[in-house]
């Protein structure tokens, strides 16, 4: 909540995202090489979704890291993706042309439009913790988070629910057929190693 706007006003988050970009591309192969196949999900800040050299960027981390179709996404703020849409599209194809996956982030919280919704070539929507927080508590809270996932189905795209904590939440998005869940009910923030080690258990139970 600190560190991230001053990073913004400082004009640092365009380097510090791509050595974010260069490290989780680094950690997604030697996941690879190790056997564990995980789709890397990276937050892009605004600004650096709308520097010129993204998509080159991009191209190298790829060739550089052998990163297949489909091993990466992106995520961007509502907000980024609003600011000027027309060219936001232009961005995204390109980015999808690099067999990158697409998301929005935070959905709800920004200035949406419906009309861009349905043109931006995405995979995902992000069900905004700020919603999930009070399911079951608010009724206007879980009332949007049941139509937000309505909505993203009937368009095709995937959710994913931040901020899950609860038995009560998870029990919520599961019945409401909400496709992906995170949040601190399943894990904290990891270092690599413990992430690692997270992973091949769940292999291991699955196998089991």
């Amino acid at each position: 909540d600190t560190f991230i706007p001053i990073a913004e006003e400082s004009n640092l988050i365009t380097s510090l995202g791509s050595w974010v970009l260069e490290q989780a591309c680094l950690q997604l192969e030697q996941w690879r090489n190790q056997g564990l196949a995980v789709t890397m999900a990276v937050n892009l800040s605004p600004k650096q979704f709308s520097d010129p050299k993204l998509v080159g960027e991009l191209t190298t981390l790829m060739d550089r890291h052998t990163i297949a179709h489909g091993e990466l996404e992106l995520e961007l703020t509502e907000t980024a993706a609003m600011t000027n849409a027309e060219q936001a599209i232009e961005s995204m194809r390109s980015i999808r042309a690099l067999g990158i996956g697409l998301a929005i982030d935070d959905f709800g919280t920004g200035y949406s439009s419906l009309a861009y919704l349905k043109s931006f070539p995405i995979q995902t929507l992000k069900l905004d913790r700020s919603f999930v927080r009070d399911i079951g508590k608010d009724e206007n809270d879980t009332a949007i988070s049941k139509a937000t996932i309505s909505l993203a189905h009937s368009l095709g795209l995937r959710v994913v629910a931040e901020g899950v904590e609860t038995e009560q939440q998870r029990q919520f998005l599961i019945d409401h057929q909400c496709d992906m869940l995170q949040g601190y009910l399943f894990s904290r923030p990891l270092p690599a190693e413990e992430a690692t080690q997270l992973l091949i258990s769940g292999i291991a139970d699955e196998a089991l």
